[in-house]
């Protein structure tokens, strides 16, 4: 008796897709490489005009690598101005602006976050409001009440009024609102108080938006100079910006390798500090993403 076996067809495997051009992916790296040259381009053009001679700075056509590296600029800032006082002078003033933003733009934040009180919306609408008057329209009555306080020509005329943040306000109350209510209902029901409550459950919550705050705050009044000018006049008071501006010389005619050395070194403790708050800052940043 003859027997038949059925053959089972082999499995036939799926056709390989042939690896094509994957256009958005280069479109998106075409376009972060143009933002990267953008952003960076001037910085290197910074840094190699401080590593040369002046008289290759102004050379046709321009080249953008120093042929021989030229380090006396960075020894003739220290020559011209003083500059460990200008960067304590700055580091003193930003560092304490930044931690008084992050103090009061957290207590602020919750207050019209959590608290419920009468014109609570129409008074964050007039804080939210300030952010659109610029420093110059307020700098006249600013200069007269530190005066009257007898703070002239001082570091605290610049610290002072810096300290409240509309923005970081804005920042943190959004920051807060996003935490769950629940949270703050428990410790009600625990018998905890509204400062209790944002001071032990709130604040060690909200420590990514507050490093924002201070990282924003510090970046922008380390490099502030309209302020610093009109508010300080001695010499032993200068923040960093102002001193660079004496490298210029009179006239313009100090030399622009030395210029461009003191804004690179400028540069440093900026970034710093955002190299040790980087992790901090894109915690706060992607906050809420996914939820």
């Amino acid at each position: 008796m003859t027997t038949h076996t059925l053959e089972t067809p082999a499995a036939t495997k799926p056709a390989r897709k042939r690896p094509g051009t994957n256009w958005a992916l280069l479109g998106r790296l075409a376009v972060l490489l143009v933002a990267a040259v953008l952003t960076l381009g001037p910085v290197m053009w910074t840094l190699s005009t401080s590593l040369r001679p002046p008289s290759e700075s102004f050379s046709l056509p321009p080249r953008f690598l120093p042929w021989d590296p030229d380090f006396t600029s960075y020894a003739g800032v220290f020559e011209q101005i003083d500059m460990i006082r200008l960067v304590v002078n700055s580091a003193l003033t930003t560092g304490l602006i930044a931690a008084g933003q992050m103090i009061t733009a957290a207590m602020a934040g919750y207050a019209f976050a959590r608290i419920k009180f009468k014109g609570r919306t129409a008074l964050f609408g007039i804080v939210l409001a300030t952010m659109m008057i610029p420093v110059q329209v307020t700098i006249v009555p600013v200069f007269m009440i530190i005066r009257g306080m007898d703070l002239a020509d001082t570091l605290l005329a610049l610290i002072i009024p810096a300290v409240p943040t509309a923005f970081g306000t804005f920042l943190m109350r959004q920051y807060f609102m996003g935490i769950p209510l629940e949270l703050a209902e428990a410790a009600e029901i625990d018998g905890a108080s509204q400062w209790r409550i944002f001071r032990s459950i709130y604040l060690p919550l909200a420590t990514p938006g507050m490093a924002i705050v201070g990282i924003l705050a510090f970046n922008y009044h380390w490099n502030e100079f309209f302020r610093p000018l009109i508010l300080t006049i001695s010499e032993g008071n200068f923040t960093l910006p102002l001193g660079l501006v004496s490298l210029q010389g009179n006239m313009g005619t100090g030399s622009i390798s030395v210029v461009l050395a003191g804004v690179i070194l400028s540069m440093i403790p900026a970034l710093i500090v955002f190299f040790f708050g980087q992790r901090s800052l894109r915690a706060g940043l992607t906050a809420g993403i996914g939820k």
